[in-house]
């Protein structure tokens, strides 16, 4: 099997008479309008939401199924002074997940502590032992977070033990919901919530303002600082942002104020991550994606998140900086194991006929981290675009983690395969399993033949959704300075990409092999342009068509247009 190359060009087509009247309805400009409508964003009103992200615009949060139940036996609870303990994921979500409620019931002067399971040790999410082990603690409530939707002898357990279980989640349901005090998750049938593509920390701050607005309505706040809920935006534009969910509707919200509190940084736990981290200034997605995220990840990935946690929970700067020197230290621990587990596949890959015209990528090894496989499996996903789950072997048990592309929903691969699993849960792009390991040929071949079944050879190309083709006097700073409204740019709300044709490259430089620095012209205009890892593809040929962003550049207080490129094709 070869990584592959070719990228699909999909230009969009747009309605002039609809691109025309948002241009008269919004009063914006009419590229803006064509990239706007490319979204689904078709009239001046929802263009007008969409570029405000007003904290106002956010829903009712008492609109999730079981909301009004949650938050009364919680206020029961703060009241009584009974014990509660948050039972988080080990991954961003769940570690923000369980730093909001933590902070946010202890500002409350709630009895609160908090339980992550040990990924290797344990597995995701509620377990037996982890249960027991905080009742014998005295907790009377347990709320996971972004965790639980799929664990009913879990639940069961906790009603034998009597504890009131109130279970936040995100991850798609079951069938039969686990019988809980309280499941709150957007996806559920029964749920009216307009907005379904929260992360599970999304939930979390949902739960806390419909939490806060109870308990001021019940005069809890007459004799105690009311929280300020913005200051806790960091913690959901940390999970939001690392969990990959669309940034649009509530999420845009969310993320847009909370990556402003992330540059504030008044939280002594960021602030220490941010330094270690090498991140200073504005801070935006891929500074979250790339540098924050990957460090908070690290400690569940290898060992114990709770570090993660005391991290973002501390007010100790001293403190603060040796954990987030160990969370960097443990990130290139993960670096070097992603690195070696990465060569082993691509070498097995390119070596075992058997993976020879598969539609999807399963393989397993003995030797493999469970904490790391699923950020392999995205690396195999961005170079051969095919479904892709890497499984870990141990003790004839296999934990595997999965990553997809569009047009396959992996979960729903997984319920299809689900005769061959011990279990799994997860989402479109990205799931978990278990499964024996004498099952791991029938779930190969079963698993292979659901994704040749959906995904034709086209589907098998990555695409590149291109917004609309530009004239060389289109390229300009306000053009790029008027997009830059759009962000923040990631899944779901991808940053717009246009196409130029008939350019001619000039001063062309390779950098560290890999990289191309180089001026394009085209008539009478010339621009800068950089491309990350597309030495390999660059044409001979003397006029080519580009696919590229438009980015702005400051150098020394100067501001300039840059093409970022994408892909580039020669014109034959």
């Amino acid at each position: 099997m070869q990584p592959v190359r070719e990228r699909r060009w999909n230009l969009a087509e747009s309605d002039e008479n609809q691109v025309q009247r948002l241009v008269e309805e919004s009063a914006l400009p009419r590229l803006l309008c064509r990239i706007l409508l490319n979204r689904g964003i078709d009239t001046a009103e929802a263009a007008r939401r969409f570029l405000s992200s007003s904290l106002a615009e956010m829903y009712d949060p008492f609109l999730l199924k079981d909301m009004d139940k949650a938050v009364q036996r919680l206020s029961r609870a703060l009241l009584a002074g009974e014990k509660i303990c948050v039972y988080g994921d080990y991954d961003v979500d769940g570690v923000t997940s369980v730093v909001s409620l933590v902070s946010f019931l202890t500002a409350l002067d709630g009895n609160c502590f908090y339980y992550i399971p040990k990924r290797i040790e344990e597995g995701y999410g509620l377990n037996a032992g982890g249960i027991r082990e905080v009742a014998g603690q005295g907790a009377r409530i347990i709320i996971t977070a972004d965790c639980g939707i799929t664990s009913h002898e879990e639940a069961n357990l906790c009603a034998a033990l009597g504890i009131d279980l109130i279970i936040t989640d995100h991850h798609t349901p079951p069938p039969e919901i686990p019988r809980a005090y309280a499941v709150i998750n957007p996806l559920r049938s029964e749920c009216v919530f307009p907005f379904k593509s929260l992360a599970g920390v999304g939930v979390v701050f949902n739960l806390l303002l419909a939490l806060r607005k109870y308990l001021r309505e019940a005069g809890y706040f007459a004799s105690r600082k009311e929280p300020n809920l913005r200051e806790f935006l960091d913690l959901v534009a940390l999970g939001t942002i690392a969990d990959i969910v669309p940034l649009v509707d509530e999420n845009r919200i969310l993320v847009r104020h909370g990556l402003k509190e992330l540059t504030v940084s008044s939280r002594t736990g960021v602030s220490a991550l941010k330094t270690v981290a090498g991140v200073s200034g504005e801070v935006d997605c891929g500074m979250v994606g790339f540098r924050l995220a990957p460090r908070i990840n690290a400690a569940g990935r290898l060992d114990d998140a709770a570090l993660g946690v005391e991290l973002l929970l501390t007010n100790d700067a001293r403190r603060a900086a040796e954990v987030s020197a160990e969370l960097n230290d443990n990130n290139e621990d993960r670096q070097h194991l992603e690195k070696v587990i990465l060569e082993e596949a691509l070498q097995l890959l390119a070596s075992d006929p058997s993976f020879r015209g598969r539609t999807s990528i399963v393989m397993a090894s003995e030797s493999w981290h469970a904490g790391v496989i699923g950020i392999v499996s995205s690396r195999l996903v961005e170079l051969f675009h095919r479904p892709t789950i890497l499984i870990a072997l141990q003790d004839g048990v296999g934990k595997g983690s999965g990553r997809s592309i569009p047009g396959f929903h992996l979960y729903d691969a997984l319920q299809a395969c689900s005769d061959q699993l011990l279990g799994f849960g997860g989402h479109k792009y990205a799931a978990g399993l278990s499964l024996n390991a004498e099952a791991l040929s029938g779930f190969v071949e079963k698993f292979d033949r659901h994704a040749a079944s959906l995904l034709s050879e086209e589907d098998l190309l990555p695409e590149l959704r291109i917004d609309a083709e530009l004239m060389p006097e289109e390229v300009t700073l306000e053009t790029a300075e008027f997009i830059s409204t759009l962000e923040p740019f990631g899944m779901g709300n991808s940053r717009p990409l246009f196409v130029m044709r008939m350019v001619q490259a000039i001063d062309t430089r390779i950098l560290k092999e890999r990289h191309l620095k180089t001026r394009f012209r085209r008539g009478g205009f010339c621009f800068d342009a950089i491309g990350f890892d597309l030495a390999d593809r660059f044409p001979a040929s003397a006029d080519m068509d580009i696919v590229f962003s438009l980015e702005v550049n400051n150098w020394n207080g100067r501001k300039s247009v840059q093409l970022r490129l994408r892909d580039l094709k020669a014109i034959t």
